[in-house]
C-alpha cells in the first residue's frame, strides 16, 4: 500500500469564531495532557492495524498550536516513529492571535516544515467583524516567527463574501498575503451555519452575483502575484501546493485521529463520533452513514466528483490507471449540455473552470444526477 496521508485532529480553541461550526471547545492543562497522551497511544494501534507509512501529516482543528511546544514535539515524534514520514510534508495549523515563536521552533526540531494560518481578513475592521482574535500586526509577528524558526512553508487564508466586503478589500488582503510571504493561500466562501452566533445575525452579506465578482477577484489578484490556482479554493506558488490536501481530492487513503476525524482507507470510510470522552475511553471510529453520501463510497461517480474540484479535473489517463476504462460517454454528453464557459470537455478530460466551480454543486448535480 503506498503512504498515506495522517490527520490528527485537535480540538481545541481559546474562543469560538462566530461562523465556525467545527469541532472545539476551550480545554485545561490536564485535557490537553491527556488527548495528547491518548493520540500517541492511537498512533502505533493504527499502525499496527493498517500496516503502512505516511507521507503527510497533517495537525488540524481547533487550533492544535494552543498545545504548545513540548506536546506538539511529543505528538509529532510519537507520529514520526509509528508512520515513518520520511521526506513527510508536515503541517500545523495555528492562530496568529498567539505569540508562537517558542510553538514554531519545537514543531520544526520535531520535523515540521509547513504552517497554515488563519488570516481571513487584510484590514482590523474586517478582522473584528470577523470575531478573530488577532489582528494585522498580531499576524505580521506570526508570520515572521514562522521563517525564524526555520519553517519555509506558509500558507494563509483569505474569507470571501463577507459583510461589507469590495473587491478592494479582496486585493488589498491578497496584497497582505503576499507581503507576509506565503507561498500558498485558500480562498473561501464564506457559508453561514445552522447554530452559530452567525446564524442568528441579520447580517448584510453579499449576494450571490456580488460573491461571484468576489471570487473571481480573488482568483485573478492571486495569479498577478504569482498564485496558481489548482483546486476551487486553493492556490500556490511552484512546488507550494499542499501534498496533504491532495490526498483528498485525488481518492488516496488517509487516516484521521481524533473525535470529529474522518478516514478513507482499502475504500472505506469511516469517522470518530465528535465526542472527545468517547475518544478518551477508546471508542472506535464509525462508518460513514450511507445516507451522508452523495454518491457511492470509492466509485467512479465519486472519483470523478472529486477531481473535479481540481483545476486539472478528471484526466482520461487518470480515469484509465483507475478504472481501466475510458470517461463513460455519458458522462460527456451530459457536459456538452452545459456552457462552456463553465465546463471544458476535451480529449485531456473533462474540467471546471473558474466560473464553474462557483456553480460547481448545481454541475455535479448535472453530471451525476
Amino acid at each position: 500500500m503506498k503512504p498515506i496521508g495522517l490527520y490528527l485532529h485537535i480540538p481545541f480553541c481559546l474562543s469560538k469564531c462566530p461562523y465556525c461550526d467545527f469541532y472545539s471547545f476551550t480545554p485545561d492543562e490536564h485535557t490537553m495532557d491527556a488527548y495528547t497522551d491518548a493520540l500517541c497511544a492511537a498512533l502505533p494501534r493504527w499502525q499496527e492495524k493498517i500496516g503502512c507509512l505516511a507521507d503527510t501529516l497533517y495537525l488540524g482543528g481547533g487550533t492544535p498550536s494552543l498545545l504548545g511546544p513540548k506536546r506538539l514535539e511529543k505528538l509529532v515524534t510519537a507520529a514520526r516513529k509509528s508512520f515513518g514520514l520520511t521526506n513527510a510534508e508536515i503541517t500545523l495549523e495555528a492562530n496568529p492571535a498567539d505569540r508562537l515563536y517558542d510553538t514554531f521552533a519545537a514543531f520544526a526540531s520535531a520535523g515540521g516544515n509547513r504552517v497554515s494560518m488563519g488570516l481571513q481578513a487584510g484590514s482590523d475592521r474586517a478582522l473584528q467583524a470577523l470575531g478573530r482574535r488577532h489582528d494585522l500586526h498580531d499576524a505580521e509577528v506570526a508570520c515572521r516567527d514562522v521563517f525564524a524558526a526555520g519553517i519555509r512553508r506558509l500558507s494563509l487564508d483569505l474569507m470571501l463574501a463577507t459583510e461589507g466586503q469590495t473587491p478592494a478589500d479582496v486585493r488589498d488582503t491578497v496584497a497582505t498575503i503576499d507581503a507576509l510571504g506565503a507561498g500558498h493561500a485558500s480562498a473561501y466562501l464564506l457559508k453561514i451555519e445552522p447554530n452559530t452566533p452567525f446564524a442568528a445575525r441579520d447580517l448584510r452579506l453579499p449576494d450571490e452575483d456580488a460573491a461571484a465578482d468576489l471570487y473571481l477577484t480573488a482568483v485573478e489578484a492571486l495569479a498577478d502575484r504569482g498564485f496558481t490556482q489548482y483546486e476551487i479554493s486553493n492556490f500556490a506558488r511552484d512546488g507550494e501546493h499542499s501534498r496533504h490536501n491532495l490526498k483528498y481530492w485525488n481518492s488516496e487513503p488517509y487516516l484521521g485521529i481524533g473525535p470529529a476525524a474522518h478516514s478513507f482507507i482499502d475504500g472505506r470510510r469511516f469517522a470518530y463520533p465528535r465526542d472527545i470522552r468517547a475518544f478518551l475511553r477508546g471508542d472506535e471510529p464509525l462508518p460513514e452513514a450511507e445516507n451522508t453520501a452523495y454518491l457511492p463510497e470509492n466509485s467512479a461517480e465519486e472519483y470523478a466528483l472529486l477531481r473535479l474540484r481540481l483545476t486539472e479535473g478528471l484526466t482520461e489517463s487518470g480515469f484509465a490507471a483507475r478504472f481501466g476504462s475510458p470517461i463513460p460517454t455519458l458522462w460527456r454528453q451530459r457536459a456538452a449540455k452545459l456552457p462552456p464557459s463553465l465546463v471544458i470537455s476535451d480529449a485531456e478530460g473533462m474540467r471546471l473552470t473558474p466560473q464553474g466551480f462557483l456553480v460547481s454543486n448545481a454541475i455535479f448535480a448535472q453530471l451525476f444526477p
